[in-house]
């Protein structure tokens, strides 16, 4: 009886050290251990610099696929293949161990120049039934390009009945901050992102609502504003806009229990954030910013919060240059629903935890893979998925 007694205490406590080594280790100082570019003050506690986290579950890196091009987004398709863009303007198939490629054509032209070309790509919630995709491109228009949002039918290795379904005018001849994530939500409605293309000319645009330039928009699978939009029916603001004030948010995700859209923006020297994105709000770019002007000047007398103005969830000063982010459900049990973050000057991928709408904990993954991270994406299989600015897919798995 004592055995039995002594036998069982020993199988619970062993099971309780099994779920304990499966918890990330917390308390860890801030990742972030540069110099802030300035001496600005977060809005409250844990909005920058929380404590560090580290896994503790066993995982391991593969690089599957090289020579990708110039990847920029990523999606798979229900047989585990992946669709991913090369910027210059098709689409790479890659088989879901990432030994066969197969390039995918008949897309619209694009300006490739500087931050632009064949961007994000997503496939219809119906795919199944309709074998439709949409992708984001930088589109040559009028005297110059704009981001667009393009849609088509996948047949073999073309895009037939390509067609673009929504232009986020006016058209600018420039070549950078094009935003260009898309994401849909659990209604089947299309959030598209945009940036405000860099200049100061064009900067004030993230604040008219009459321009698209430095957005957040839904949309429909045709392209119409979607039902419950904060600005339908009037006309102060474009239908299709559901947020604004952002500078070039390059990463959007829904959260796979709440279904509430997050985002992150790339901000200019300090000040990229990550945002809980709420209908019909202003985030502020670029009145308020964390951030200054890469000469070192100060960005609307150094103003970091305003009455009417969200802030940032978090943000981070040195920048990581956020790029693509997507929700965790795989088979890392203590990832679940943490954020992950592609980081292109970074060159890693952070592990956000997050409780309550907070970020609660940071982590860096892949610091000595020394790549620019441009999309990181929660696969059907479990794993963790990424592609670099090289070229390359890497999976991440549990051991």
């Amino acid at each position: 009886m004592i055995r039995s007694i002594v036998s069982a205490v020993f199988c619970l406590s062993f099971i309780i050290v099994s779920c304990q080594q499966k918890e990330s280790v917390k308390n860890l100082p801030p990742v972030e251990k540069e110099k802030p570019n300035s001496d600005y003050k977060p809005a409250f506690a844990g909005q920058t610099r929380v404590m560090g986290y580290k896994t503790q579950t066993e995982y391991k890196v593969d690089v599957i696929s090289h020579n990708l091009g110039k990847p920029w987004g990523m999606a798979q398709l229900p047989d585990g293949n992946f669709l991913i863009t090369e910027k210059s303007g098709y689409i790479n198939l890659v088989s879901k161990d990432g030994k066969s490629v197969t390039r995918i054509t008949g897309l619209p032209k694009v300006d490739s120049r500087g931050q632009g070309g064949l961007l994000d790509i997503v496939t219809d919630p119906d795919f199944d039934k309709n074998q439709t995709i949409y992708w984001s491109f930088s589109e040559p228009f009028e005297n110059g390009n704009l981001t667009s949002v393009g849609k088509g039918i996948l047949s073999g290795n073309k895009i037939t009945n390509p067609k673009v379904i929504f232009r986020a005018t006016p058209a600018y001849d420039g070549k950078l901050h094009y935003g260009s994530r898309l994401a849909f939500d659990k209604e089947g409605n299309l959030f598209v992102s945009t940036g405000e293309r860099s200049d100061l000319k064009t900067r004030p645009l993230a604040q008219d609502l009459k321009a698209y330039l430095g957005k957040i928009i839904k949309i429909t699978k045709d392209g119409k504003p979607a039902s419950g939009n904060p600005f339908s029916g009037t006309e102060k603001a474009q239908p299709e806009i559901y947020s604004y004030g952002h500078r070039n948010p390059q990463g959007i995700a829904i959260h796979p229990e709440t279904g509430e859209l997050w985002e992150t923006e790339m901000g200019p020297r300090g000040g990229d954030e990550i945002n809980l994105i709420k209908a019909g709000k202003n985030y502020g770019w670029a009145t308020i910013t964390y951030g200054i002007e890469y000469s070192g000047e100060k960005i609307n007398n150094g103003l970091t919060k305003k009455e009417g103005l969200e802030q940032p969830v978090y943000y981070w000063d040195p920048v990581i240059s956020p790029s693509g982010i997507t929700f965790y459900t795989g088979t890392i049990a203590e990832w679940k629903n943490n954020l992950f973050i592609a980081c292109l000057s970074g060159e890693k991928i952070n592990r956000i935890i997050l409780e309550k709408n907070k970020v609660v904990g940071e982590e860096r993954l892949l610091e000595d893979q020394n790549e620019r991270f441009r999309d990181v994406f929660d696969g059907n299989d479990g794993n963790l998925y990424a592609i670099t600015d090289s070229g390359k897919l890497y999976r991440i798995s549990k051991k």
